[in-house]
Formats: C-alpha cells, sequence, structure tokens
C-alpha cells in the first residue's frame, strides 16, 4: 500500500495545548489506516495501547519521547521520596541517564500548590518537549508519532474535564438535597 503521508498530514487539524481533542485515537487510527503502510500504522496503534511495544522503542522518536516522559517521572518520584524519606530505587524506571533540565522541571512541577494545576504543568513541558520532537518533520511517521501523542494529552483533559463537571454535578446535588431536607 503507498503512502500518503502529505495528504493526511495536511488534513489533520492542528493540535494545541488547552483545546479539546478534535476526535479520539480510534478515529485517528481510522484515518491513519487509509494513508500509510501497515508497519508505521502498527507504530500508531502501539502508542495508544497501554503496553509498550518493544518494536516501537527503535524508532527515534519514540525512544526520544520515551526517555524524557520516564526520565521525568524518575526525577518526580526522587523528589516525593525524599520528601516521604524512603528509598526512591524501587519505583525508578531503569536504564534512563539523569538530566539537569528535567530535575529543573520536575522541581518546578512539585512547587506547585495545586494538584491540577501541577498536573497541566506537566503536560504542558510534555508538550513543549513534543514541538522540539517534530522540528524539522514535516510529511512523515515522525510528526504522527508526535500527533498521537498530543492527541493523547488533549484526550486525557477531556477526560480531567468531564470527571470535574461529574464531580461538580455529584457535590452540588447533594447540597441541593440538603439544603431541601432541612426545608422539609
Amino acid at each position: 500500500m503507498p503512502s500518503y503521508y502529505i495528504y493526511l498530514i495536511s488534513s489533520l487539524p492542528l493540535l494545541q495545548f488547552g483545546m479539546r481533542a478534535p476526535f479520539t485515537p480510534e478515529k485517528f487510527i481510522g484515518l491513519c489506516s487509509e494513508m500509510i503502510g501497515s508497519g508505521d500504522l502498527e507504530i500508531i496503534k502501539s502508542i495508544f495501547s497501554e503496553k509498550e511495544e518493544a518494536y516501537s522503542l527503535t524508532q527515534p522518536t519514540i525512544k526520544y519521547w520515551y526517555r524524557f516522559n520516564n526520565g521525568l517521572r524518575n526525577e518526580l518520584v526522587k523528589i516525593r521520596a525524599s520528601r516521604k524519606h524512603v528509598p526512591a530505587d524501587k519505583y525508578l524506571r531503569p536504564d534512563l541517564e539523569y538530566d539537569v533540565e528535567l530535575a529543573h522541571i520536575a522541581m518546578n512541577i512539585h512547587r506547585i500548590p495545586s494538584l491540577i494545576e501541577a498536573e497541566r504543568a506537566l503536560d504542558n513541558e510534555k508538550w513543549r518537549y513534543l514541538e522540539g520532537l517534530a522540528q524539522g518533520h514535516y510529511f512523515d511517521i515522525d510528526v504522527l508519532i508526535v500527533y498521537a501523542y498530543k492527541l493523547l494529552i488533549l484526550n486525557r483533559w477531556d477526560h480531567i474535564g468531564q470527571v470535574n463537571k461529574e464531580s461538580a454535578l455529584k457535590s452540588i446535588s447533594e447540597i441541593n438535597k440538603g439544603w431541601m431536607d432541612r426545608r422539609e
């Protein structure tokens, strides 16, 4: 099957951090399945699967993302473990090098008092890194990989927003119920 990256990538909506996801991962995979080869499609599918596919780690963009994301997680683990006075070793992901920039990012995120704002800052840093990975790539698999990771971030925030609305509605209904009970 011929690959039509230029047509696929040109037709995808631009993603910006904080916007609603334009479509689900399933729809994105469906769009890709019509335009790219089966090998590259498997790489895209592996991004959305829960398990890490070993063959995907040979792809350079995924490898860089994996190192960044897990390195950042390791730095957050180290900070949290030191605050709780427990050894971090058993929680660290192996085979990652120390990166001063990641330690700096993790420390700044850890200092944010609001949990939701800290998560937003963390995802914003991830987004920024993904933007860097996409530089110099225009119509190739690397653009689709970065797009897939960005789509995951946007879908995560759509889910967080939905959960927040549901919990807010639930607490409002409980308050209203309590008020109605007192009124009777």
